[in-house]
């Protein structure tokens, strides 16, 4: 990718300007602009959805064996790989992250393609018992054209997601990139081409997503919609799908507890929740916001967790050393400050961080310490709404029932920590917390073989899994007669 000159984006296979306003995607570290395009007008969108069903109902896709399609999938798999240095290099510009972490989502993208390839190659339909003279049988098509809305904090990871399984079902996929990160789809959608993926059946539409995101969702010709975003975004896309009559899928917010036992290994249990809450600068879905301490070592604890934090190092995500970059925008790190400054209003105490660093290095970048406030209580506003950022709210507890209580207090149910020796007492809470996600020991670590999704605020169905492929594809059941005499009924007897 040219990134000195105007990006072309994708309407239906064809590359060329979009028919909306030109503007810059910006580097976090610097502010400094890294390319521009012209965003995707509401006539590219009819165009683009019209080419998808085109394309779907032309191409053959859809009916190619699945072995047939796998191989196509493998081979985007494999183009990945081959260019996984650039593709991250593009990933750290587009959204500044570490280059570390950068490199793991591109491999990410690159397993998720060659998983829904495998999955693609050996779903199974099936024969059901025969309850009569019929030979009965479930079946799975792909039901058209599919969107996927991507967010801003992984993107080539979250298209990937998505993508993969559509494809593998067989659909026609427009995907709606975050406006602000657009450039890894855009990538994307030229690997699938370049490995075989006939023409018009992927689309990318830069820009608002107020604007594009609605006019993708009413438009007749989609018939899912796989969106993964802030709350209130996803329940008005799931007004719209109502009224359609349409499925979705949903990864939303998330404020998920992470709860430190007693008897839990330390050392351990203070580099998970270090990795869980401040990897990505905290802008993640899933990030361990929430902690609670068993109170007997919530001193010794917080010492050595608030000494870590301090420790971590915040600076250049080209810098292999990185382990913290910018936030995505200076407007999202001015929510974050103010967040920080409400839960210190509420009765909060800043233990460490709550401040931009003071390197001269970093001035021009969206940089923000990772921030601890302790004293507060779960009810306040800095422990019940999502942040998105590296600022971790911390509380003891004493008792177990109450825990779980204050744990489950949340409108979210994402994702949850579990930090203890006891193996019955890790199981015991595992299933008493209210989370789609369970960490035992461990925390952020993700395998595209298992089901992710949330409850309540959180979301609606699942991604990943051998069967997410299935949520892009219709069942169909076929009855087979195998009587030998006419229905009976049609002879008057």
């Amino acid at each position: 990718m040219d990134l000195s000159v105007t990006q072309p984006i994708c309407i239906a296979g064809e590359w060329r300007l979009g028919g909306g306003d030109r503007y810059a995607t910006l580097y976090p570290a610097t502010g400094e602009a890294v390319t521009h395009l012209h965003a995707a007008s509401l006539a590219d969108v009819q165009e683009a959805i019209e080419g998808a069903d085109r394309a779907f109902r032309t191409s053959g896709w859809g009916q190619r064996k699945p072995h047939e399609r796998a191989a196509v999938l493998h081979k985007v798999a494999q183009l990945i790989r081959d260019e996984a240095e650039d593709l991250a290099q593009l990933q750290r510009l587009d959204n500044g992250k570490p280059i570390t972490e950068c490199r793991a989502l591109v491999a990410s993208a690159a397993a998720t393609f060659q998983f829904f390839a495998a999955a693609c190659e050996t779903l199974e339909e099936t024969i059901t018992p025969a309850r009569g003279d019929q030979l009965t049988m479930s079946v799975y098509e792909a039901m058209g054209v599919v969107a996927a809305i991507t967010p801003w904090n992984s993107p080539i990871a979250s298209e990937a997601q998505k993508m993969a399984p559509a494809l593998a079902a067989g659909n026609a996929v427009v995907v709606k990139p975050a406006e602000i990160t657009p450039l890894l789809a855009l990538e994307l959608a030229r690997i699938c081409y370049a490995a075989g993926v006939p023409h018009g059946l992927i689309s990318v539409l830069p820009g608002k997503g107020s604007v594009l995101g609605d006019a993708i969702t009413v438009h007749p010709l989609v018939k899912r919609v796989s969106f993964t975003g802030g709350t209130v975004t996803g329940k008005h896309i799931a007004h719209i799908a109502a009224d359609k009559m349409m499925p979705v899928s949903m990864e939303l917010g998330g404020k998920s507890p992470t709860i430190v036992f007693d008897d839990a290994d330390i050392d351990h249990a203070v580099a998970g929740v270090l990795y869980g809450i401040f990897s990505s600068s905290g802008e993640s879905c899933i990030a361990g916001s929430r902690l609670f301490v068993a109170r007997g070592i919530y001193d010794a604890f917080m010492e050595k967790l608030a000494a870590g934090a301090a420790a971590l190092r915040v600076g250049d995500p080209a810098d292999e050393r990185t382990q913290m970059g910018p936030l995505i925008t200076a407007r999202h790190r001015d929510s974050i400050e103010s967040y920080v400054a409400l839960g210190l209003r509420e009765g909060g105490t800043l233990r460490t961080g709550g401040m931009r660093p003071q390197d001269p290095a970093l001035a021009k970048g969206n940089y923000y310490l990772p921030t601890i406030i302790e004293n507060v209580d779960n009810t306040m506003r800095i422990c019940q709404e999502e942040i998105f950022g590296p600022v971790l709210v911390a509380m003891a507890f004493d008792d177990e029932d109450d825990l779980i209580r204050q744990a489950n207090d949340s409108v979210y149910a994402l994702a949850a920590g579990i930090w203890t020796r006891d193996y019955k007492k890790a199981w015991r809470f595992a299933r008493a917390v209210q989370a789609g996600t369970v960490w035992i020991n461990t925390y952020k670590q993700f395998s595209i073989a298992t089901p992710f999704g949330g409850w309540r605020d959180s979301g609606l169905g699942r991604e990943k899994g051998r069967l997410g492929i299935l949520q892009y594809m219709e069942q169909k059941s076929v009855y087979w007669g195998m009587n030998d005499m006419p229905l009976q009924w049609a002879q008057g007897k």
